[in-house]
């Protein structure tokens, strides 16, 4: 007899798989291997005891304060360490505690219900048809970017994002009219040459005159760096049943890295998308995608965070998208120009893909297809 530790990262189900095991004993023995670190904010100090026995009573733990004991503060932040079949007995425990542990409750359902089993992934390419956009690699203009889309296509992009305004930190906007000018000859040849039949388009706008014209010209997708801000956009991205991407980001791109603070960056994101979520469905829009906005309005830290526990956005439900391609905060951790940024930017693109991202925003296709494919193959390997 010989025995072998697995990695942490393993793919439990394809380990199960592998030895046999039936699909019945998957469904048990699944939420059994995975490990939920859950932080909790002011927590009412009497709900925090009862929580802990609660979780002890099952197995599992609450990591508390000292003071928790005496009850000598009001509230306080506590860690449940439990794994998921755990969780969904405490869920059903709380549910009649006092102490707002039913408000609880209510959270940890959402999070029990995200899912990482699937190990799909989507490649979104970048072009951007303007003169400022802080990656000059970006930049293309007709024929050129044509052929830059349709060689982003051939490599593995499924979506390709079409900008023409710059968003990168301290940028100026321009006039509708101004856009349009600039992204119209690309869009009219895309729909000429029968692109969008291949590849999803997006739009990074949100200029409601722009995201008119593409729409009605066979794009799918409204990239809004503002999350629907502006009840335009949400009229036209409803009027054509669009996809839209909801975006977070602090004041906006002129004022956005004017020392960003948050009390907590994850909560404050979280909180975000619960409030546009919900406009966009008040305005009749189910099809969403989350970006948490690295680099708009955010520290090194902040963005740190929000790559490092990522797969918190999954309870709510929707694809997540990530784009740091080649974003300063490379730069932050090791001076690199941003011509030399593409190890940095695959970094944490992986990491974001172990977190839960399963739509890639990246300016080098090729390399990212490659290194997505690769971490899958390692993920999925007994």
């Amino acid at each position: 007899m010989k025995l072998y530790e697995l990695s942490s990262t393993s793919d439990v189900k394809t380990v199960l798989e592998h030895l046999g095991v039936t699909h019945e004993g998957q469904k048990l023995l699944v939420p059994k291997s995975r490990l939920h670190l859950i932080y909790i904010r002011d927590l009412k100090t009497p709900a925090a005891n009862i929580l802990k026995q609660d979780a002890l009573s099952i197995g599992a733990d609450l990591a508390v304060p000292k003071e928790t004991v005496t009850c000598s503060v009001p509230l306080v932040d506590a860690l449940l360490i439990a794994n998921e079949k755990q969780l969904k007995e405490l869920i059903q425990k709380e549910k009649a505690q006092p102490f707002g542990l039913k408000t609880i409750s209510d959270a940890l359902a959402s999070l029990v219900n995200q899912s990482m089993d699937d190990n799909t992934f989507e490649v979104m390419g970048v072009v951007n048809a303007n003169e400022d956009s802080f990656f000059q690699g970006s930049r293309f203009h007709g024929d050129a970017a044509l052929s830059h889309i349709v060689s982003m296509i051939d490599e593995g992009a499924t979506i390709i994002d079409l900008g023409g305004v710059s968003s990168r930190p301290g940028s100026l906007g321009v006039s509708e009219e101004e856009e349009l000018s600039r992204v119209r000859p690309i869009i009219d040849l895309i729909a000429h040459h029968n692109l969008t039949c291949k590849a999803r388009f997006s739009l990074d706008s949100y200029s409601p005159l722009c995201l008119e014209y593409a729409l009605s010209r066979g794009f799918s997708i409204v990239n809004d760096i503002t999350a629907l801000s502006d009840d335009a956009v949400a009229r036209v991205a409803a009027k054509y049943r669009a996809t839209v991407v909801l975006m977070h980001m602090q004041n906006d791109p002129t004022t956005m890295q004017c020392e960003p603070v948050y009390d907590n960056v994850v909560l404050a994101v979280d909180v975000f998308f619960e409030e546009r979520i919900e406009k966009a469905k008040r305005f009749g829009i189910s099809d969403m995608i989350l970006d948490v906005g690295i680099g708009f309005g955010k520290t090194l830290e902040h963005n740190l965070q929000l790559l490092k526990h990522h797969a918190h956005f999954l309870r709510f439900g929707y694809p997540l998208l990530v784009g740091a391609s080649r974003k300063s905060m490379i730069d932050k951790i090791i001076p690199t120009p941003v011509e030399e940024r593409l190890p940095g930017t695959l970094a944490l693109h992986l990491k974001a893909y172990e977190e839960g991202a399963t739509i890639i925003r990246a300016h080098d296709v090729k390399a990212h297809v490659q290194a997505l494919s690769v971490f899958k193959a390692l993920h999925l390997t007994v």
